[in-house]
């Protein structure tokens, strides 16, 4: 099992408030029995980004949030891929850092959610496009604001590396470079779709390449005898599949 060492990091922050909308967040984490609730208005602890934007058109909207997973996981054995989500914050924050947004040659803005080519677009590797703000976050069309990659902005309030708890309870901690993930960008040039480089615009640009880094295939890794994941600032930036028992509140589409 692949073994990392926690630290605690902190990042001086750096910030031009002029470029975003101030707002009141409101987050409570709670367990009862065997369930960790956090519940939230779906708005964070720093200035957002102006939306919509050109490459977003959606518009911030406070939320009801209420995300319960299991207050005390364990591995089954099995790992599940499928969740609408990777997790939340402890402020309340989703952490989403996929899309549903497919290259497509025949879109005025080069994708779509046709996902006949195969090819998704990496949620940071496509960020311009997409309208990623200075937190690395954006809105969808319900107005749900969520992080698609670790940012200093938000990191660096962190009281120790405890960001937040994964779709199926287990932790997720960021610490720099502390935690480095074993995905790698694939050499040489795409097989069709929209052809060029391997750059990381798109999920199928990278590979997992075991002990290339300090985390498994989850971004997670045994701590002091826990397993937990790790926020990392390479792809997959969260966690993407799961080792414990994912909750209900990631399943179904997002």
């Amino acid at each position: 099992m692949i073994r990392a060492s926690l630290l605690t990091v902190a990042i001086v922050l750096g910030f031009t408030a002029q470029h975003a909308q101030a707002h009141s967040g409101q987050a409570k984490v709670t367990v009862t029995g065997e369930q960790r609730c956090i519940t939230s208005n779906g708005t964070p602890p720093h200035d957002i980004g102006r939306f919509p934007t050109r490459g977003n058109p959606n518009s911030f909207k406070t939320q009801s949030i209420k995300i319960c997973v299991d207050a005390t996981p364990a591995q089954t054995g099995r790992t599940v891929t499928r969740t609408n989500a990777s997790g939340i914050t402890l402020t309340g924050i989703m952490l989403r850092p996929g899309t549903a947004e497919f290259y497509d040659a025949s879109s005025r803005r080069g994708f779509s959610r046709n996902r006949a080519s195969g090819w998704q677009v990496e949620g940071m590797g496509g960020a311009d496009m997409l309208g990623m703000d200075h937190a690395n976050a954006h809105v969808d069309k319900s107005g749900l604001y969520h992080y698609h990659a670790p940012a200093d902005v938000w990191t660096g309030d962190l009281h120790g590396s405890l960001i937040g708890y994964a779709a199926d309870g287990f932790e997720i901690h960021y610490v720099g470079g502390g935690a480095q993930s074993s995905y790698q960008l694939k050499s040489g040039t795409r097989n069709g779709g929209p052809g060029g480089k391997h750059d990381g615009t798109y999920v199928q640009d990278w590979i997992y390449k075991a002990g290339s880094g300090n985390l498994d295939e989850c971004n997670g890794a045994v701590v002091e005898g826990r397993y937990v994941y790790f926020a990392t600032d390479s792809f997959p930036f969260f966690p993407r599949c799961f080792k414990g028992t994912v909750s209900r509140d990631f399943l179904g589409r997002p």
